[in-house]
């Protein structure tokens, strides 16, 4: 029963939603408009979004992630973050695709069930690609400082770095 009403959902919201859109005029209208805003900030990211993946093939070809992980790897250790997953945590504020790559090498390496893939999966669960948002917001409203947004964000993926390997140890050992 459930995975049938579960089926319709979707027809009966594109139903609605047709509906409303062809019984006022007006609400057709707003949707052509809405559509046509979305084109002119799709189009105005556009530089932003190729700087930055410029920005991430360089730091990518440079090596800059494997020499952060090495250097990083005994200090995480003392403080009880497993050091298989520093490339996950060096990549996920960076590049979601690079960091969802970095995770299922984890997870092939380690296991699913492993302190560090169940620390992975916390991170790539509850953080983002920090970089990229903050990017695509400034980039959008034009806002030129924004090292503050980018210090904070860079200590919250810390925090959820450190929080990730407590909560796991405390609930899964």
């Amino acid at each position: 029963m459930t995975e049938f009403i579960s089926s319709l959902i979707i027809p009966a919201v594109i139903l609605a939603v047709g509906a409303v859109m062809f019984r006022r005029a007006d609400a057709f209208e707003w949707f052509v408009r809405g559509a046509r805003d979305g084109m002119k900030t799709t189009v105005s990211i556009i530089p932003t979004m190729t700087a930055l993946m410029v920005a991430l093939s360089m730091f990518s070809a440079s090596g800059a992630a494997d020499l952060i992980v090495k250097y990083l790897s005994g200090v995480c250790s003392a403080v009880g973050i497993p050091s298989e997953i520093l490339p996950l945590a060096v990549t996920r504020p960076i590049s979601g695709s690079a960091a969802s790559s970095a995770f299922a090498e984890l997870l092939d390496s380690v296991g699913p069930d492993s302190i560090a893939g169940l620390c992975a999966s916390v991170i790539m669960g509850s953080s983002d690609t920090l970089i990229y948002v903050i990017a695509l917001y400034f980039g959008k409203t034009r806002v030129k400082k924004a090292g503050r947004a980018f210090l904070i964000a860079s200590l919250s993926a810390l925090l959820c770095l450190f929080l990730s390997s407590l909560l796991v140890r405390i609930f899964f050992s």
